[in-house]
């Protein structure tokens, strides 16, 4: 659907800057992160009391801190040191960060993933039949964008899951069951009424855009030809409205999956989310602590930070390489 001399476009444009290679790099690690996360990581991240010997978390490797702790009925000063066993210290559960921030990447990219799929399925085709059609029909279904639009995300989220309630899903992890890596949880605890509600709440910028492209798209000479020659409202939908607006939707999907990863991680923070499994909720397990453990909190806050700067880069990449507004000489820059 996207034609030769766009990708040729898109690869002169990707290899002459340096952002997108960044945002790409950022991506593929954390793919790569999520998807051999029960390899990669060292503990099972639900397993929980991993303290020193006073009952205290870890630090990371080389950090030190002191605390205060009851023995034999007085208060005394102890020093908490790092452990090898932890290599980025553990939470005030005593589970493991390094792990439980690779199967957070696991879980939220997966939640902006099918988030932003679901999204498309929903907003591209209600989009592309409002603007096709006009008149009336157009007038009523963007009524019906416009009430979405009224209320703030993640109000309307809360509402949605007040509603449904928290449903999580418990995939089985393939690499688990094929026994590779043995100890970590057989299954992977997907938030599916977040998955949904995240979809429900961002369909609405997908049914604008490809409502736009086929109000601009519906009176080209090739849509009328086809229209004379008898194809149905479908089929000229299907072969040629859609191809010609992927541009602009691929390029809202990609910065959508950024804007979902945020979505879902304001969920987990508010207790939503359905998992603990998920770097918004590590963020909150961790607030009260920020002065004295600030590792619990700051490993999960960079790693939403880098998705959704990689994210970023590439949806700014695509936008500037594949407008034809835009002087070729300063796309991707």
């Amino acid at each position: 659907m996207i034609s030769e001399r766009v990708r040729g476009n898109l690869r002169s444009s990707f290899a002459a800057s340096l952002l997108p290679k960044v945002g790409l790099a950022l991506l593929v690690a954390m793919l790569f992160l999520s998807v051999f996360a029960p390899v990669l990581a060292t503990h099972d991240p639900t397993r929980t009391g991993s303290f020193d010997e006073n009952g205290q978390p870890y630090p990371p490797a080389g950090v030190e801190y002191t605390t205060e702790v009851a023995t034999g009925g007085e208060i005394t000063e102890v020093t908490v040191e790092p452990t090898s066993e932890h290599r980025l210290g553990t939470n005030d559960v005593g589970q493991d960060v390094y792990s439980r921030f690779l199967y957070g990447a696991r879980i939220s990219l997966i939640v902006g993933l099918l988030g932003t799929g679901l999204a498309v399925l929903i907003g591209v085709p209600f989009g592309l039949v409002s603007g096709y059609y006009g008149g009336r029909v157009d007038a009523a279904m963007m009524r019906i964008a416009d009430v979405m639009l009224a209320f703030p995300a993640l109000v309307l989220a809360l509402a949605l899951i007040g509603v449904f309630g928290e449903s999580p899903v418990e995939v089985p992890d393939p690499i688990v069951m094929a026994g590779v890596a043995e100890g970590m949880p057989e299954a992977v605890p997907i938030p599916g009424t977040v998955t949904v509600v995240v979809a429900l709440v961002t369909w609405v910028w997908f049914a604008r855009v490809a409502r736009g492209e086929a109000l601009s798209l519906r009176n080209q000479e090739y849509v009328k030809a086809a229209k004379s020659f008898g194809a149905s409202d479908g089929t000229i939908l299907r072969r040629h409205v859609l191809p010609n607006s992927l541009t602009p939707i691929i390029v809202l999907a990609t910065i959508q999956i950024a804007v979902i990863i945020l979505l879902e991680a304001s969920l987990a923070y508010l207790g939503f989310s359905g998992t603990t499994l998920s770097w918004g909720y590590e963020i909150e397990r961790g607030q009260d602590l920020l002065r004295t453990r600030p590792w619990i909190s700051v490993l999960p806050g960079i790693g939403i930070m880098l998705a959704v700067i990689g994210m970023n880069l590439l949806g700014d990449w695509l936008r500037d390489a594949l407008d034809p507004n835009i002087d070729g000489s300063n796309r991707g820059i």
